[in-house]
């Protein structure tokens, strides 16, 4: 008997789906040089091997997703890319209840909450992120500082809820700019005491003011031992029993928009750890879906 997997459910575009799909294969400006842009397509190629049906919920995912494809940004600067990734993420907004944007590197983020089309008051951004990504922007853009953009470009910092944040891997000014510009910060050591669920309660009650959430799955949030193919990844990160949790819960509430999923370098895992669990993020989000 054939397997029901992941891959049976992706159709094509002008498919009648409520789910996108956009890959957006950014390389450029890493802090970390390295093949973020052969992400999506080692995910595409690693939807086979997860399965549809969920032993525990007892529930076989059934969302047809339409891919976009790749954005055709090879060679492009960050700022060169962030228009065409801008213009098929907001495609896809406008056909779908749900868009998810496969990176590509964490500097995908801004043009993805650009593609909600909305006034950046209105939007909220919850980060599953080891970092703040608070870096200046004075030398350009970069997969540092996204956040740090987004709020040059005016979103407001109580906008901002950042879970997952690693000891030893920010700096104490962008610890006092994000208190400071009203962003909620949970840190890693946090999520371990208080738990992932609590944790996510705590982002979308911070944002619950906001008409439309866009969450951004950095996946060095993963204790790297779980994720070898994250450069920014360390020891202590969160465990990917609870990334999967807030994945699914994130994907459940109806005002999350777009889901991202950034910083895999592909090359760095000669294992298929890390394709399987970037793949096993597609169902999470399909499961999520299917429980609003």
């Amino acid at each position: 008997m054939r397997w029901p997997n992941l891959a049976d459910l992706i159709v094509s575009a002008g498919a009648d789906a409520p789910v996108g799909l956009v890959g957006a294969p950014l390389g450029a400006g890493s802090v970390t040089p390295g093949r973020c842009d052969l992400a999506p397509a080692t995910l595409r190629a690693t939807l086979r091997r997860i399965g549809r049906y969920d032993v525990e919920t007892g529930r076989e995912l059934v969302t047809p997703v339409t891919d976009y494809g790749d954005v055709a940004i090879d060679g492009m600067t960050i700022e060169q890319a962030t228009a065409p990734i801008r213009e098929v993420v907001a495609a896809s907004v406008r056909a779908h209840a749900l868009t998810l944007v496969a990176g590509g590197n964490n500097a995908v983020t801004r043009p993805a909450v650009q593609g909600l089309g909305l006034s950046l008051q209105e939007v909220g951004l919850i980060t599953l992120d080891a970092h703040f990504d608070l870096r200046d922007t004075a030398d350009g853009l970069g997969n540092g500082n996204p956040v740090r953009a987004l709020r040059e470009d005016g979103l407001p910092g109580a906008n901002v809820a950042q879970v997952g944040l690693a000891p030893f891997a920010n700096s104490a000014a962008m610890h006092r700019d994000a208190i400071d510009g009203g962003h909620l910060v949970v840190t890693i050591g946090e999520v371990r005491a208080g738990g992932i669920a609590t944790a996510v309660e705590r982002a979308l009650a911070h944002v619950a003011h906001c008409n439309a959430i866009v969450v951004d799955c950095d996946i060095d949030v993963i204790d790297r031992s779980q994720f070898p193919g994250a450069p920014g990844a360390r020891p202590g990160g969160m465990a990917v029993a609870d990334f999967f949790a807030a994945v699914r819960r994130l994907a459940a509430e109806p005002r999350v928009r777009v889901i991202d999923l950034t910083e895999w370098d592909p090359p760095l895992d000669p294992s298929d750890l890390s394709a399987l669990t970037a793949a096993r993020w597609v169902a999470e989000c399909l499961a999520g879906y299917e429980a609003r």
